[in-house]
């Protein structure tokens, strides 16, 4: 296991081919999960900030297909200003309010697997913490390469700005 790292509350570190990223929300786990579970609560927070996602498909259901496409909508984001970025996950397991398990991919426009691109299998288990809700996800790759490949993208900064995203969504409700 390595070394613990924070950013701002989300804590993550890896266990050999595997990402774990955790994360308190203020606020009850049916609410969180609801924010995971639809469609038009994923668009409003899923991605970093000053990129907005549009579901292209979402059936939130075993072997139920999510595709997305997010774009760069912030002229202070310089070369990523316009830049699309696709996904796809496959939804294996969903437990209301529980658990959620998919394997999630970079996808093309037509929601087909970019070849080359790492695929990883992503469980996410949503815990009450008395009034609160602790988000475990725990990403796992083929390969250590993979892992350090998505490590490179930016992939915690990434999570960590959508996740605020996500507060302030639960807020708002």
């Amino acid at each position: 296991m390595s070394e613990n790292k924070s950013t701002n509350e989300l804590t993550t570190f890896t266990e050999g081919k595997v990402l774990v990223m955790e994360r308190i929300f203020n606020a009850p786990r049916s609410l969180v999960f609801e924010a995971f579970s639809d469609s038009e609560r994923l668009e409003s927070w899923w991605g970093p900030k000053g990129w907005k996602t549009i579901n292209r498909q979402f059936e939130f259901k075993p072997e139920g297909v999510w595709h997305y496409c997010m774009t760069c909508e912030d002229e202070n984001q310089g070369d990523f200003y316009g830049q699309e970025s696709r996904g796809m996950a496959i939804y294996h397991e969903i437990v209301a309010p529980e658990k959620i398990v998919y394997t999630d991919m970079f996808a093309d426009d037509k929601g087909n697997a970019i070849a080359g691109m790492p695929e990883l299998l992503v469980t996410m288990i949503f815990t009450e913490d008395g009034d609160k809700t602790k988000l475990i996800t725990r990403s796992e790759f083929a390969t250590l390469e993979n892992l350090q490949q998505v490590l490179d993208m930016g992939v915690v900064q990434g999570t960590s700005s959508q996740y605020e995203r996500l507060d302030d969504l639960l807020k708002n409700i």
